[in-house]
């Protein structure tokens, strides 16, 4: 059995490595062109492509590693079905199941690196990968100049050749001077010029010779205005220093890209999730506080308290932020504490140091005979505060009765309210207040405040809703980015079982029949994948329903596979569906005879 087992997996083992690098070098090509314009005629090194070429192949390999499983298994039992080694396996009391053992067994570990790779080597790599897409992008393309073509690559300067000889060489110049934003107003014409670039190439040299400069000041908005300042001024040679800086790749750093979730594994992912979520449980308290301050009548005697989820997670979020806090602030303080030991000791050492020890003044007459000599002075200032309180107190306590008579209020004395009697109003004085309230408008007045209370709650309803959902969708692709670590794992075993099986079936190999099938099915494979994550990017079904539907989708069609590759059944073979229809034929016609 180790000789069939190791018969069969190094049968699989060939096709595998070698359809892995030609659909990871489709799947590359693919990528490379969404991004040709923007990477290629930069004048970047042979080492920055081999950088980013070498991202991008282990960056797609998760997509390519399904397609190569499939693709190599199918091709695997095509062989062994169509050289009727497989036939022989059977007729020696193998069942099929037990053949496809050893690369099952492959294809298990496969899944599980694949996972590792998805969880912590893929998620560094995107994030170079982005930081050098970044800088390719933000560096300028090369220095090209072109005869009889304005070239404005350089910031600031406008230049046109009509000849060039070599790449240094240059014929009947013209340069404009951008650089005062004031127009066409500095120009410069030359017979001739040399480019040379020094330094690293971070600069460039251009020297001009036999030419003419014209410089014309801006003229001012005016009727009578002066004539403005014109130069003209001639050379024999001219150097001009540019600065090259925007022609090099300048390396940003990596933190920028921290928040991105194809750069996260599984925890870090957590706790985004968990950030996220956070993120909206406070936009959803905010909005009960914002709803019960635009009301304040109607909470006076009760409140729009939260619902106890709401609640429960806001005090756990503000917990940790204050243990946070807490553990930040004592931080501070030890290193202030320690600053402060430091200081002690050097102010102690200058002491202890004879030649570094300062006068200082008398303590005692610091603190005693000043101290003493101020006494009197303080004493009476003491005296004289107490006795202005005390009259303050005294008057006070001594109020004009007849002043609480003529403004008949409620006044609190000493925790105590005191209220006049109420009388019932009369016919005249409930007409006198009706009237108030409807000639002077104030019921209008409070309808349309009603209103606008209603108008800015709603507003503001509306404004927390576009944040909340916000939050959600974010939180929504964090969970995709989550499941996709194991789907795009487990999808390699569901290829298995659609290849492996297929294949017996068809009894073809080569790369004929087995590509066309398994394009086929990777397309079936990445349409439902792309459809799945759709509907959970939008909501419209859970991020586990949506990342795992392709796989769930797959697996009956390996598994109905299995089952007719079990018993030898000729899907694939014309006789197998015209023996069907003769026998649906015959039951056709027996069914009409009973019925007759």
């Amino acid at each position: 059995m180790k000789k069939l087992d190791k018969l069969i997996l190094g049968s699989f083992i060939g096709p595998f490595l070698l359809t892995f690098v030609v659909v990871d070098f489709i799947l590359l090509i693919v990528n490379m062109l969404k991004y040709f314009d923007e990477i290629f005629g930069k004048g970047l090194s042979f080492w920055i492509y081999a950088e980013l070429i070498g991202y991008f192949v282990i960056s797609i390999s998760p997509m390519a590693l399904p397609l190569a499983v499939l693709l190599s298994s199918l091709m695997t039992f095509g062989n062994l079905g169509e050289h009727f080694e497989l036939t022989a396996i059977k007729s020696s009391g193998i069942s099929l199941v037990r053949a496809l053992r050893p690369i099952g067994v492959f294809t298990v570990f496969l899944v599980f690196l694949a996972y590792l790779s998805n969880n912590y080597l893929v998620p560094r790599v995107n994030l170079k990968t982005f930081s050098l897409l970044y800088d390719i992008r933000m560096k300028s393309p090369a220095l090209d100049i072109r005869e009889g073509i304005f070239y404005a690559g350089i910031p600031g300067y406008s230049i046109k050749v009509n000849k060039k000889i070599g790449d240094n060489d240059l014929k009947d110049i013209i340069i404009y001077n951008h650089n005062d934003i004031l127009g066409n107003l500095d120009v410069t014409i030359a017979d001739s010029g040399r480019m040379e670039k020094f330094f690293n190439e971070n600069y460039m040299k251009l020297t001009l010779y036999n030419g003419i400069n014209y410089n014309e000041a801006r003229a001012t908005r005016g009727i009578s205005e002066k004539p403005v300042e014109f130069r003209r001024s001639t050379f024999d040679e001219n150097v001009i220093i540019f600065d090259m800086d925007e022609f090099q790749l300048n390396r940003t750093p990596e933190d920028l890209w921290s928040t991105n979730r194809a750069i996260k594994n599984i925890a870090e992912i957590k706790l985004g999730l968990d950030s996220i979520y956070t993120l909206v449980n406070d936009q959803r308290y905010l909005t009960y506080q914002t709803a019960a301050g635009i009301y304040p009548f109607y909470t006076r005697k009760r409140t729009l308290e939260p619902v106890p989820e709401i609640l429960e997670r806001k005090s756990k979020d503000d917990t940790i932020r204050a243990e946070k806090a807490r553990i930040e602030r004592a931080k501070q303080d030890s290193i202030l504490e320690a600053k402060n030991l430091l200081k002690r000791d050097t102010v102690v050492k200058s002491l202890d140091d004879p030649e570094k020890r300062v006068s200082a003044p008398d303590t005692s007459e610091v603190l005693g005979v000043k101290a003493v000599g101020d006494l009197s002075k303080s004493d009476s200032i003491f005296q004289l505060k107490r006795a202005n309180r005390d009259r303050n107190i005294d008057t006070t306590e001594l109020v004009d009765e007849e002043a609480l008579v003529e403004n008949p209020e409620e006044d609190e004395v000493e925790g105590q309210v005191s209220m006049q009697t109420l009388t019932p109003l009369s016919e005249e004085e409930k007409a006198s207040i009706d009237s108030i309230v409807f000639k002077r408008g104030y019921r209008s007045n409070a309808l349309t405040m009603a209103l606008n209370n209603a108008r800015n709650l709603k507003n503001n309803f509306n404004q927390k809703k576009v944040q909340i959902e916000n939050f959600e969708r974010e939180y929504r692709r964090f969970e995709i980015a989550w499941h996709q670590k194991y789907t795009q794992a487990f999808a390699c075993f569901v290829m298995f079982l659609i290849g492996a099986p297929l294949g017996a079936i068809i009894k073809k190999g080569g790369l004929g029949m087995p590509v066309l099938v398994s394009i086929i099915f990777f397309i079936v494979y990445y349409m439902l994948t792309i459809t799945g994550e759709k509907w959970a990017k939008e909501g419209v079904a859970d991020p586990i329903i949506g990342t795992w539907f392709s796989c769930v989708m797959l697996l009956p069609f390996g598994l109905f596979f299995l089952k007719q590759a079990r018993k030898d059944a000729r899907l694939f073979e014309p006789d197998f569906y015209i023996e069907w229809w003769k026998g649906m034929r015959k039951r056709l016609a027996s069914q009409k005879a009973k019925i007759t």
